[in-house]
């Protein structure tokens, strides 16, 4: 049985988790031959732990990365002496598993790895010296001083070059202060690859850390198509939707498989938030479809289940202004230009002089930060359908087609989808 890690994208958002943590639930009913594990590989933002804990949903679990670990590739031993032991003890399994180390113990605590070199060496050493080798020496006799050890989440490239570098055929692996396995230089041959579902996202610069040394199984997506190569045809599932939990919630009907109560609330969560309640732009009738079918499941009316969601979304005024422009913010370079856009969900507008000297000042730290040349992020009020926006100066930010409230800060009335109504305009405005 395989692992398949399904992952969202970086500042993960409630539809990216709610749709991986869905379809981890759809794979693992498919396929039951595999592990599907949904994992998270970002923080979520105070908004995101909030709605999920009103809901009694338990987020998936932090991932940082899929690089290859030591616990990838370490051994379990097969085998375990005691110190005490006779030599005779490793001869007569010898034969069959020819171990280049075995793991020592002394009253069951790890001591170290005895190596088929400590054995040439006690017995060259003998010779050398006039001993008596007739008499069988004990394993804690024969084994020499220890490696450093290495430990079970150090990165794969790493410790192949640790053991590269040691005189040891093999190194111990520890969990904390716990021995867990070892490593010998066979198991450095080839580096292993996580699998990895890509989930509301396809671009590596948006992925987990260590996305170009995993195996790619599938994308699930409805953002425009910037992906990396891969080794082998996969299964993608790209579609011009408002969110991909109502990718999922297709998928789910195309294997004639209903969602259960609980999975229908988290497909509904993330449905309602990427959307804005159905109000979004980027919302069709297949959204509003999936979702009347999801309220239906749950027993609740789809704009009562949206107002609750948002109910609990946390004022922008009492929240870090640059954690709250990052929880979702996107990256593009387009006609040289390096752009970056957020975009925060508020229940009102009315509290904008409360923090948009602060917003402002954060914005522009953000910019510099990441090396952009232009940094905008769109305060949409979900309830009312407006968006004020808050740009660093930029010249282009002039052939905005919003009226400019005060410097910096721009009126977008009806506006509040990133993608479909500001990305075009920002574009245009850089044409000009």
């Amino acid at each position: 049985m395989e692992k398949i890690y399904i992952t969202g994208h970086k500042n993960p958002d409630l539809d990216t988790v709610c749709s991986a943590m869905a379809y981890a639930r759809l794979k693992n009913m498919l396929d039951p031959s595999n592990e599907y594990v949904a994992v998270r590989c970002g923080h979520l933002s105070e908004s995101c732990k909030n709605i999920l804990s009103a809901l009694e949903i338990t987020p998936p679990p932090y991932m940082p990365d899929v690089y290859p670990k030591v616990k990838d590739v370490m051994l379990s031993p097969n085998l375990m002496l005691e110190k005490k032991a006779g030599m005779d003890e490793l001869a007569k399994s010898y034969k069959d598993s020819n171990p280049s180390v075995t793991p020592v113990f002394d009253g069951g605590r790890f001591i170290g790895l005895l190596s088929i070199d400590d054995i040439t060496a006690w017995y060259m050493n003998g010779i050398n010296n006039g001993s008596d080798l007739s008499r069988i020496p004990t394993v804690g006799e024969v084994m020499r001083d220890q490696a450093e050890p290495l430990m079970a989440g150090e990165l794969f490239e790493d410790a192949k070059k640790a053991l590269s570098a040691s005189p040891k055929r093999g190194l111990a692996v520890y969990d904390g202060d716990s021995f867990v396995g070892y490593v010998t230089r066979r198991c450095f041959l080839k580096a292993p690859k996580y699998n990895v579902i890509l989930m509301d996202h396809n671009e590596p610069r948006q992925s987990i850390k260590g996305i170009e040394t995993a195996n790619i199984t599938e994308i699930i997506d409805h953002h425009r198509l910037d992906t990396m190569k891969t080794s082998t045809p996969i299964f993608i599932d790209a579609e011009p939707l408002g969110s991909t939990c109502t990718i999922v919630y297709e998928l789910y009907m195309r294997n004639k498989m209903t969602p259960d109560k609980e999975t229908a609330r988290i497909l509904l969560t993330g449905m309602m938030s990427d959307t804005l309640i159905l109000k979004s732009p980027t919302t069709t009738a297949v959204d509003v479809e999936a979702a009347n079918a999801l309220s239906e499941i749950i027993g609740e009316s789809v704009q009562d289940f949206g107002i609750k969601i948002f109910s609990h979304v946390e004022s922008l005024s009492s929240m870090k202004p640059e954690k709250a422009i990052l929880t979702d913010f996107k990256r593009y370079t387009e006609k040289g230009v390096a752009l970056g856009i957020g975009q925060c969900e508020a229940t009102t507008l009315n509290d904008i002089d409360d923090y948009k000297e602060k917003y402002l000042k954060a914005l522009e730290d953000v910019r510099v930060k990441n090396g952009l040349d232009w940094a905008v992020v769109m305060v949409t009020d979900v309830m009312k359908e407006n968006s004020v926006l808050f740009s660093t100066d930029f010249k282009a930010a002039g052939n905005l087609p919003y009226a400019l409230l005060e410097e910096g800060i721009y009126d977008m009335p009806g506006v509040m989808s990133r993608k479909k109504q500001l990305l075009p305009e920002m574009l245009f405005a850089l044409g000009m």
